[in-house]
């Protein structure tokens, strides 16, 4: 991590671990928008993100459009950006997605940070005016990437593994719980039909054994007292045996073998937590660049 923190390594933290572990640090600024990037760091690459922002917004405010006021919500989880009297959550950044963070010293209004997008991966550059804060809010976001760095390598990621066992045991038990209905509706179903077709005891003296009747099929129901009854159906074939219970393995009525919530495999977790993991490690081995430099084409209207 020295590596990505060189130019600040000499500077202390400015707030708790706990204040970004259990809380988020807030921050007021203007959003002056997003726009995709060819790389995930480089001043370069900022400095043509913000010109071409800075461009864009000069036009929305011969429009009458103003720079929309956001709000920062920085944690050792990610950067979100909200409406301030709302609260609604315009983006979320996760932490192990954003790749650069800078400051510019010559305009100390501005600051970007780069974030690989999670629907598209590409990586987009976020451009924000800050009055006094732009350099504050960059060490802030380097700050939650060393501690959320330093607890994923403590925790060995144990606790994605762990929150990966438990999904995947809950997808099978919501699988196993939608079975478990669909079964009981069937058998609700049979029980019904066996009490519409149940055959009606005959008549007292009565020596000629009355024909049961049939279901909508012409099929003779299910007898538990004679199972094996040779009385014909109505279109004179007998009815099937019945075949006899294997008591080798223990099974349900329709044949399926019970449930056991211990003999999961790691194959039946599924594929997108596993991705998520791969994609943590992956962001954090990439690591943050954070930087102060020059990017500024012209200094910021103080009137926006």
């Amino acid at each position: 991590m020295n590596r990505a923190f060189s130019r600040k390594k000499d500077k202390t933290w400015m707030h708790t671990p706990e204040a970004l572990s259990k809380h988020y640090i807030p921050y007021n600024a203007k959003f002056l928008g997003s726009t995709e990037v060819e790389q995930p760091k480089g001043t370069e690459v900022v400095r043509d993100a913000v010109r071409k922002l800075k461009f864009a917004r000069h036009i929305k405010k011969s429009e009458g459009q103003k720079t929309p006021k956001v709000e920062l919500q920085i944690s050792i989880y990610g950067v979100k950006i909200l409406e301030p009297k709302t609260k609604e959550v315009q983006h979320n950044c996760q932490l192990h997605r954003i790749s650069f963070c800078a400051d510019d010293k010559t305009d100390k209004r501005i600051f970007t940070f780069i974030c690989k997008d999670s629907e598209s991966n590409k990586h987009l550059c976020y451009v924000f005016d800050s009055e006094k804060c732009a350099e504050e809010i960059t060490l802030t976001i380097g700050q939650a990437f060393d501690l959320a760095y330093r607890k994923f390598l403590e925790s060995g990621g144990k606790d994605v593994e762990t929150r990966k066992q438990i999904a995947g045991l809950q997808k099978r038990i919501q699988e196993l719980e939608t079975e478990n209905a669909e079964l009981k509706n069937k058998v609700q179903d049979l029980e019904n039909q066996l009490r519409i077709t149940q055959v009606h005891p005959s008549p007292a003296g009565s020596v000629t054994p009355k024909s049961p009747s049939t279901d909508i099929f012409d099929m003779v129901p299910f007898s538990p007292i004679s199972p094996q009854s040779s009385t014909s159906t109505r279109n004179g074939t007998q009815p099937p045996p019945v075949p006899s219970r294997s008591t080798e393995i223990k099974r349900d009525l329709f044949g399926a073998e019970p449930f056991d919530p211990f003999s999961c495999g790691a194959g039946d977790f599924p594929p997108d937590i596993q991705s998520k993991l791969d994609e943590m490690q992956e962001g954090f081995k990439m690591g943050l660049t954070l930087e102060g430099t020059v990017f500024c084409l012209d200094p910021l209207d103080s009137r926006c």
